[in-house]
């Protein structure tokens, strides 16, 4: 059994997808869109958008695509495991480009190096480095 997450966005999956990639999280491994395949369209904004995708890079796995019905995301947080305090700064500074920080990196009372941020497409991510090298 794994876990992965499904971001589900309205018009902004693609942008979102190639921004992660960008950050250096992986790349898109899979991707159709709503109106290929013979697959009907819930409405024809929708058309072109992506319907399905799924995103890895090393350690990581989600899925993701466009719902003409998606709600703002809320109550759930990517949260990524680190083991360099270097990557985990680039990585969080990367992400948090356009978004919102709620705690900035940090060595926190639990004893990890931790941040939160919600990106620029609305998806909270929590990273969590366990490393007190600041190397």
């Amino acid at each position: 059994m794994q876990l992965a997450n499904y971001l589900f966005f309205t018009t902004q999956c693609e942008a979102a997808l190639d921004f992660y990639t960008r950050c250096g999280l992986g790349r898109v491994t899979a991707l159709m869109r709503h109106g290929d395949h013979g697959v009907p369209l819930a409405c024809e904004g929708m058309r072109g958008k992506v319907m399905h995708s799924r995103f890895e890079g090393p350690g990581l796995l989600f899925f993701a695509s466009d719902n003409h019905d998606a709600e703002p995301m809320r109550g759930s947080a990517h949260m990524l495991i680190l083991d360099n305090r270097a990557t985990t700064d680039r990585l969080f500074t990367a992400l948090a480009d356009g978004g919102e920080i709620t705690t900035h990196l940090a060595v926190q009372p639990w004893g990890s190096y931790y941040g939160k941020l919600t990106d620029r497409f609305g998806v909270q991510w929590m990273l969590d480095c366990l490393s007190q090298t600041a190397v």
